[in-house]
């Protein structure tokens, strides 16, 4: 089996912040400690907050003690898997849903708990629903312009110009509908809800009825346009890669529970839980033993420095350590010196993604370029490669 030797990384400053407890829940406060400083709200008031706030239909529990501070300006992601329920979270924000438990509030107003509901069309939020549910006989300026209420021509027309320079429409305010293409009809919806400026702006599965080359060039412009407006954002997803890459924090869900909140390269980096992990790009755990300061894992040992916030009072503890492709790398190797051998391989573009099944009955997957190729059952040796703290988790 191939030894493999320290990375030489070291802590980051998050984790040497952390304080070990000596006990395994000590392990996953130590990593939570590392992404405190996403949940600083840095002396401004929320927007929006969430407190304590549980959804149940009948006997199940969609939504459970949810809490949650919203800032100015930000744009938070609620992410998960189908049933999680970040859907009926946001259906209590908007009002369409009433919470079981909890508190909501907008600003200094309590919309919902303490004995009182406000209803969704008297709280201040848009909607931008999954399939934009633009009125078909509208024109786009009479789209645009159906949240305006009670402004006089005059406002509206004005309203209205400026929206269709934002969301970059300036030359289809005459169309229909029917005229536009899926990425124009999300433009559009995002100007008619954006119109009557509200306090938050909610957005529902906002890419989903998009293919999936439009669906990327609409994240970038989505972004766009809600900073120009400076409006503050809630959106859900199950589409990781959306969520990562338009969100200014991610709340990652599980079973109606809260997993993680951070900025998106935090929770990616240092996810919290084996849930977290594995829900945010291919994660592979290595079963490993800590001893004297190394880590005794299925592709040899390596200094236990490498691990986000290791300390020595762990020692003895048995541990998973999250890998994941750009983490690894893999060399042919003669069967008695092979930590394992490749299994399959997938091709995506510039690289391939292998999967090893080592000696020790795990499988591990590792990033090359896709002019490094390797058959299948060829016996290969790994090398951590990893040039960060690896998060880990007690067994």
């Amino acid at each position: 089996m191939a030894s493999t030797e320290p990375v030489g990384t070291t802590r980051s400053a998050e984790s040497d912040d952390a304080t070990a407890e000596g006990s395994e829940d000590s392990a996953v406060e130590h990593r939570a400690s590392a992404a405190s400083d996403d949940e600083s709200s840095a002396g401004a008031d929320p927007v929006l907050s969430l407190s304590d706030v549980t959804k149940a239909f009948g006997p199940e529990t969609a939504v459970d003690d949810v809490s949650l501070d919203v800032r100015s300006g930000e744009l938070l992601t609620f992410l998960g898997p189908s049933g999680c329920g970040k859907t009926t979270t946001l259906r209590t924000i908007a009002g369409l849903e009433e919470p079981t438990e909890g508190e909501i509030a907008l600003g200094d107003e309590v919309v919902a708990g303490d004995g009182s509901f406000v209803p969704p069309e008297r709280r201040d939020v848009g909607i931008v629903f999954q399939n934009f549910a633009l009125f078909p006989h509208l024109t786009v300026r009479e789209n645009i312009a159906f949240g305006l209420g009670d402004a006089d021509a005059e406002e509206s027309e004005a309203r209205v110009d400026e929206l269709l320079e934002l969301v970059e429409m300036t030359d289809h305010g005459e169309k229909t509908p029917d005229q536009l293409s899926g990425g124009q009809k999300q433009r559009v919806a995002l100007a008619r809800s954006l119109a009557p400026e509200p306090e938050v702006l909610l957005l529902d599965e906002p890419f989903s009825n998009l293919d999936v080359r439009l669906r990327v060039e609409m994240r970038e412009e989505v972004r766009r346009i809600l900073k120009a407006a400076g409006v503050t954002a809630v959106s859900v997803t199950h589409d990781q890669e959306e969520a990562l890459s338009i969100s200014d924090r991610v709340a990652v869900m599980n079973d109606g529970k809260i997993e993680q909140v951070g900025r998106p390269e935090s929770v990616f980096e240092r996810p919290e839980s084996k849930f977290v992990a594995s829900f945010l790009g291919r994660a592979s755990f290595l079963e490993g033993e800590l001893r004297d300061g190394k880590v005794d894992t299925g592709i040899g040992r390596f200094d236990a420095v490498t691990l986000e916030g290791y300390d020595t009072v762990y020692d003895g503890a048995p541990v998973d350590v999250l890998v994941r492709p750009d983490d690894l790398r893999a060399t042919p190797a003669s069967p008695e010196l092979a930590d394992g051998v490749v299994t399959s391989r997938q091709y995506v573009g510039p690289s391939f993604v292998y999967r090893v099944e080592l000696d020790s009955g795990e499988a591990v997957h590792c990033l090359h370029n896709h002019v490094e190729e390797f058959d299948l059952d060829e016996p290969v040796s790994l090398e951590l490669t990893a040039d960060h703290p690896l998060a880990w988790y007690p067994r």
